[in-house]
């Protein structure tokens, strides 16, 4: 028998934990977060991550389990996901992932095969030697000849697993391999937040700026002196990599929040085209009304029936 999951996911700015808290309210749910940023202690605002308050209303998993010079992936993920949804079930409850790393989430339910391989000092620096000197697409072109599953599961701008699947590739392995996207291992619901584009694009807009006025810029300028590296996997994240351009580098804070807004946009319609490889997924449109109420209720009608 499969255990049960649920996942509500959604672009950027849709209001997934919103919803996420008021289902597992609902129906004595536990929420295990599917953002790959949420993960990291000390990076609250440029992360949207729940407040306090709002953490406080159910159980959260996978949010500041880690120290933001940690690295963090989707085979870290997969493993805890696993885990917790397991011991989530035995507890009668119903685990919800709330999040919008549409890899993490398409890994989790199709049962991707990944496999270890140790690391090659020598090699690495070579890969990111090519990287910095030919660009990223030459690196991405390469893994599509040496390993075309793995390209496809990765995007051509995410140099470090381009580097990682290249690795693999050329150690005469595979970084992971594709699980059946029709049939999930687990008894899963999958709900999906969107909205028409323009008015999803203003919301990020709107989003990021309240951002800044909650204090972006201290908190990027806190774990910079507290001695976080620009270089580290947690700073190259958008909000966080804008604000060390502005900081560290010189550029114009204006131009950087400009390129910020661009990023998270271009970030959501990343997320849509992911989303659309998982036909298993049940949508909801968020029009201007912001209709939350009736969402949730939809939600936890289509789940009460289901189980």
């Amino acid at each position: 028998m499969k255990e049960r999951v649920v996942v509500i996911l959604g672009p950027t700015a849709t209001g997934k934990s919103n919803c996420a808290i008021e289902v597992a309210r609902r129906l004595n749910g536990e929420i295990i977060s599917g953002d790959s940023m949420l993960v990291y202690q000390g990076m609250n605002i440029g992360t949207a991550k729940p407040t306090e308050e709002e953490l406080a209303l159910v159980p959260h998993h996978l949010v500041n389990i880690l120290p933001p010079d940690a690295n963090f992936n989707v085979v870290d993920f997969v493993t805890e996901a696993k885990r917790l949804i397991t011991e989530i079930n035995a507890r009668g409850h119903l685990p919800i992932i709330a999040g919008g790393t549409g890899l993490y989430i398409k890994a989790l339910l199709e049962g991707y095969e990944f496999s270890e391989v140790d690391e090659d000092a020598e090699l690495r620096s070579r890969l990111e030697k090519d990287a910095e000197e030919k660009g990223p697409d030459a690196l991405y072109k390469k893994l599509m000849d040496l390993d075309p599953e793995a390209a496809k599961i990765i995007h051509p701008n995410n140099v470090r697993r381009v580097i990682r699947a290249l690795e693999a590739a050329m150690g005469g392995s595979h970084v992971g391999q594709e699980g059946d996207r029709d049939a999930s291992i687990y008894d899963a619901e999958v709900f999906g937040l969107t909205m028409e584009r323009d008015f999803l694009y203003a919301r990020i807009n709107k989003r990021v700026d309240i951002m800044l006025e909650q204090g972006l810029e201290a908190e990027v300028k806190g774990l910079l002196d507290a001695g976080l590296s620009p270089d580290c996997q947690s700073m190259q994240a958008i909000g966080y990599r804008q604000m060390v351009w502005y900081l560290k580098d010189g550029m114009d804070r204006e131009f950087a929040v400009d390129k910020l807004k661009q990023a998270t946009r271009n970030f959501a319609k990343r997320q849509l085209t992911w989303y659309k490889k998982m036909p298993y997924v049940h949508w909801f449109m968020v029009d201007e009304k912001l209709d939350y109420q009736s969402i949730i209720q939809n939600m936890c009608a289509i789940l009460e029936k289901k189980w």
